[in-house]
Protein backbone atom coordinates (compact mmCIF):
# COMPACT_ATOMS: atom_id res chain seq x y z
CA UNK A 1 0.00 0.00 0.00
CA UNK A 2 1.30 3.52 -0.81
CA UNK A 3 0.50 6.39 1.29
CA UNK A 4 -0.86 9.28 -0.02
CA UNK A 5 0.87 12.68 -0.02
CA UNK A 6 -0.96 14.04 2.23
CA UNK A 7 -0.35 11.38 5.28
CA UNK A 8 3.03 10.42 4.62
CA UNK A 9 5.57 12.05 6.94
CA UNK A 10 7.64 15.15 6.08
CA UNK A 11 11.26 15.87 6.06
CA UNK A 12 13.54 18.71 6.11
CA UNK A 13 17.00 18.41 4.98
CA UNK A 14 19.70 21.24 4.02
CA UNK A 15 22.18 21.08 0.88
CA UNK A 16 25.24 23.30 2.23
CA UNK A 17 27.22 23.98 -0.80
CA UNK A 18 30.65 25.99 -0.22
CA UNK A 19 32.71 27.95 -3.03
CA UNK A 20 34.89 24.90 -4.15
CA UNK A 21 31.19 23.58 -5.25
CA UNK A 22 31.54 20.39 -2.57
CA UNK A 23 28.38 19.24 -0.79
CA UNK A 24 28.56 19.00 2.89
CA UNK A 25 27.26 15.03 4.39
CA UNK A 26 27.22 13.68 8.11
CA UNK A 27 28.48 10.09 8.45
CA UNK A 28 25.19 8.99 10.52
CA UNK A 29 26.42 7.49 13.79
CA UNK A 30 26.80 3.32 14.04
CA UNK A 31 24.71 2.18 16.34
CA UNK A 32 22.47 -0.67 15.84
CA UNK A 33 18.53 0.16 15.90
CA UNK A 34 18.85 3.57 13.95
CA UNK A 35 18.07 3.94 10.28
CA UNK A 36 20.99 3.76 7.93
CA UNK A 37 23.35 3.57 10.70
CA UNK A 38 27.38 4.85 9.12
CA UNK A 39 26.00 6.35 5.91
CA UNK A 40 26.39 9.65 4.80
CA UNK A 41 23.42 11.75 5.29
CA UNK A 42 22.48 15.45 4.71
CA UNK A 43 21.76 17.60 8.08
CA UNK A 44 18.29 17.80 8.70
CA UNK A 45 14.87 15.47 10.36
CA UNK A 46 11.65 14.82 10.79
CA UNK A 47 9.17 17.60 10.57
CA UNK A 48 7.57 17.81 14.38
CA UNK A 49 3.48 18.33 14.46
CA UNK A 50 2.85 21.67 14.06
CA UNK A 51 5.69 22.50 12.70
CA UNK A 52 6.19 23.90 9.40
CA UNK A 53 9.84 22.13 7.08
CA UNK A 54 11.38 25.66 6.86
CA UNK A 55 10.87 25.50 11.07
CA UNK A 56 12.23 22.48 10.97
CA UNK A 57 15.85 22.65 9.27
CA UNK A 58 16.21 25.81 11.44
CA UNK A 59 16.01 23.60 14.37
CA UNK A 60 17.75 20.88 13.46
CA UNK A 61 20.64 22.94 11.81
CA UNK A 62 20.51 24.69 15.61
CA UNK A 63 20.71 21.69 17.14
CA UNK A 64 22.91 19.66 15.11
CA UNK A 65 25.47 21.90 14.46
CA UNK A 66 24.91 24.92 16.48
CA UNK A 67 24.11 27.08 12.69
CA UNK A 68 21.43 30.02 12.69
CA UNK A 69 19.65 29.62 9.46
CA UNK A 70 18.11 32.54 8.62
CA UNK A 71 16.22 32.70 5.33
CA UNK A 72 15.43 28.89 4.26
CA UNK A 73 15.55 28.61 0.71
CA UNK A 74 14.04 25.55 -0.80
CA UNK A 75 15.72 23.58 -3.05
CA UNK A 76 13.63 20.24 -3.60
CA UNK A 77 10.62 19.01 -2.37
CA UNK A 78 10.90 15.34 -3.41
CA UNK A 79 8.60 12.46 -2.45
CA UNK A 80 9.41 9.12 -1.62
CA UNK A 81 7.76 6.34 -0.56
CA UNK A 82 7.80 6.76 3.18
CA UNK A 83 7.91 10.90 3.18
CA UNK A 84 7.68 14.12 1.59
CA UNK A 85 11.24 15.91 1.67
CA UNK A 86 11.55 19.33 1.89
CA UNK A 87 15.53 20.33 0.45
CA UNK A 88 16.70 23.62 1.44
CA UNK A 89 20.44 24.92 0.04
CA UNK A 90 22.49 27.19 1.50
CA UNK A 91 25.86 28.68 0.45
CA UNK A 92 28.26 28.29 3.20
CA UNK A 93 32.15 27.93 3.83
CA UNK A 94 31.73 26.36 6.75
CA UNK A 95 35.13 24.98 8.51
CA UNK A 96 34.06 21.43 9.34
CA UNK A 97 36.89 21.23 12.21
CA UNK A 98 35.23 24.07 14.41
CA UNK A 99 32.17 22.77 13.37
CA UNK A 100 30.64 20.72 16.42
CA UNK A 101 28.88 17.81 15.39
CA UNK A 102 26.43 16.70 18.27
CA UNK A 103 24.75 13.72 16.11
CA UNK A 104 26.76 11.54 14.16
CA UNK A 105 30.60 10.59 13.34
CA UNK A 106 32.32 13.38 11.33
CA UNK A 107 30.92 16.21 8.67
CA UNK A 108 33.08 15.99 5.53
CA UNK A 109 32.60 18.43 2.24
CA UNK A 110 32.12 16.12 -1.07
CA UNK A 111 32.97 16.81 -4.36
CA UNK A 112 31.11 16.13 -7.74
CA UNK A 113 33.23 13.07 -8.39
CA UNK A 114 33.35 11.70 -4.95
CA UNK A 115 29.58 11.95 -4.65
CA UNK A 116 29.40 9.57 -8.08
CA UNK A 117 31.89 7.26 -6.82
CA UNK A 118 30.07 6.38 -3.59
CA UNK A 119 28.37 3.12 -3.73
CA UNK A 120 24.46 2.90 -3.89
CA UNK A 121 23.55 2.50 -0.97
CA UNK A 122 26.08 4.75 1.45
CA UNK A 123 23.96 7.07 1.18
CA UNK A 124 20.77 7.52 3.60
CA UNK A 125 17.32 7.84 2.82
CA UNK A 126 17.76 7.81 -0.43
CA UNK A 127 19.45 10.93 -1.41
CA UNK A 128 21.87 9.76 -3.52
CA UNK A 129 19.84 10.51 -6.92
CA UNK A 130 18.98 14.07 -5.92
CA UNK A 131 22.83 14.89 -4.95
CA UNK A 132 23.95 13.58 -8.08
CA UNK A 133 20.73 15.47 -9.96
CA UNK A 134 21.92 18.58 -8.43
CA UNK A 135 25.74 18.71 -9.88
CA UNK A 136 24.15 18.20 -13.09
CA UNK A 137 21.53 20.96 -12.15
CA UNK A 138 24.65 22.67 -11.18
CA UNK A 139 28.07 22.16 -12.13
Amino acid sequence: MTLSIETKSKGASIIFVNSLNEILLFLRDNKPGIPFPNRWDLLGGAVEPGESPSQCIIRELKEEIGYTLVDPQIYAITEFDDRVEHTYIEHADLDIDETHLTEGQRLKWFSKDEIGALEPGAIAFGFRPMLIAFYVRRP
